[in-house]
């Protein structure tokens, strides 16, 4: 599927497995810190919605507006942490280079790069709306 041309219908019609979608209220910040903290990609980003790619996995940003008929909107909290208990965890991502520059970005950084007794080299750093990302590499 080419990410920067499918339209939504094809897009929608085409996800497979488990799909991922974060709920932001800045499309356009959220993808500038995905953009440079972990090197992802968005495609066709606009105000409301992008589909972001990290290595070959695939998820979506959707802005608060676009959710207006959607049973979860009353549930979201008014301020940060959106994503209580949930961890994001990109497994080819270098945790000391995200850390490095995760809060120029608008990240703060909840624990610097560490090694874990599950074998592997983690950080976590928080994003603007709440969601804790995980960065490690296998020890």
């Amino acid at each position: 599927m080419d990410y920067d041309t499918v339209g939504a219908a094809a897009f929608g019609a085409g996800l497979r497995g488990m799909g991922v979608n974060l709920l932001v209220r800045d499309v356009g910040a959220e993808v500038a810190f995905l953009e440079t903290v972990f090197g992802m990609r968005a495609h066709q980003p606009t105000p409301d919605f992008a589909i972001v790619t990290y290595g070959t996995e695939v998820f979506q940003l959707h802005s608060d507006g676009t959710y207006h008929s959607n049973p979860l909107l009353g549930l979201l909290p008014e301020s940060p942490p959106r994503g209580a208990g949930i961890e994001i965890r990109l497994y080819e991502t270098d945790p000391e280079a995200a850390c490095a520059v995760a809060e120029a970005a608008g990240g703060t950084i909840l624990q610097t790069p560490a090694d874990k007794p599950h074998g592997l080299r983690e950080a976590y750093i928080l994003c603007e709306n709440g969601y804790a990302w995980v960065p490690s590499r296998a020890i």
